[in-house]
């Protein structure tokens, strides 16, 4: 998994086996906590396989869903950089392999690797772009909108690298990401089906046009 990561091409021989002496493999089931709020930050995270969710649970019940990372995505790069305690829970929406740097590992590669560096910068600046986005989008728009921005989040070129056009996905996932029911997010998927924006078929999704998933209610 490492080797296909879009950051290992620029590493040495020597940096390559160190990322991945420094690098260990969990499977977490549905459900599970990749990580949670509150906990030290021990690790730099990637997705190998299964789709996991980016949330915060409150003391009163509620929980607020920020976005999904699936397969081939890498999350907590701000949070490795920082020493202060998870400000997020990361939860797998199915079973899950994930992929843990320790943090000693990953900030070895910062002090060494230039091309390293910029990957993590770009990784943080195009996840700000996209929380500011799904922010404006939940603030702003209605629940169909929502979804069409919820769908494009998993597609994004650099935050997912790697994915296909079609995402193996559930439309109760889909409204967990959404912070709809399932049965709305049933709904809204049928409006962007019928203006051809996406295919929906048992057990997944195939996006047909990105670009307007983007766009979609604003």
């Amino acid at each position: 998994m490492l080797r296909r990561t879009s950051w290992a091409p620029a590493l040495s021989a020597e940096e390559f086996a160190r990322a991945r002496e420094g690098t260990i493999e969990r499977l977490v089931p549905t459900g599970g906590y990749v990580c949670r709020k509150g906990e030290p930050v021990d690790h730099w995270h990637g997705v190998i396989e299964g789709l996991v969710k980016m949330s915060s649970d409150w003391v009163t019940g509620k929980t607020a869903s920020f976005t999904g990372i699936a397969a081939g995505g890498w999350f907590g790069e701000g949070s490795v950089l920082k020493d202060e305690p998870r400000r997020y829970d990361m939860v797998a929406l199915r079973d899950s392999r994930v992929a843990c740097m320790r943090r000693e590992t990953f900030h070895w590669l910062l002090d060494n690797n230039i091309a390293f560096n910029r990957f993590v910068i770009n990784q943080i600046n195009e996840r700000l772009s996209l929380f500011i986005g799904l922010l404006e989008s939940h603030r702003l728009l209605d629940a169909d909108a929502r979804v069409a921005r919820t769908m494009a989040a998993l597609f994004h070129p650099v935050l997912q690298p790697g994915i296909d056009s079609r995402i193996a996905i559930s439309q109760e996932e889909i409204g967990y990401l959404a912070g709809i029911s399932r049965q709305r997010a049933n709904r809204a998927l049928r409006t962007l089906e019928d203006a051809g924006f996406l295919t929906t078929e048992y057990g997944g999704i195939t996006v047909l046009d990105l670009e307007g998933l983007r766009r979609f209610g604003g």
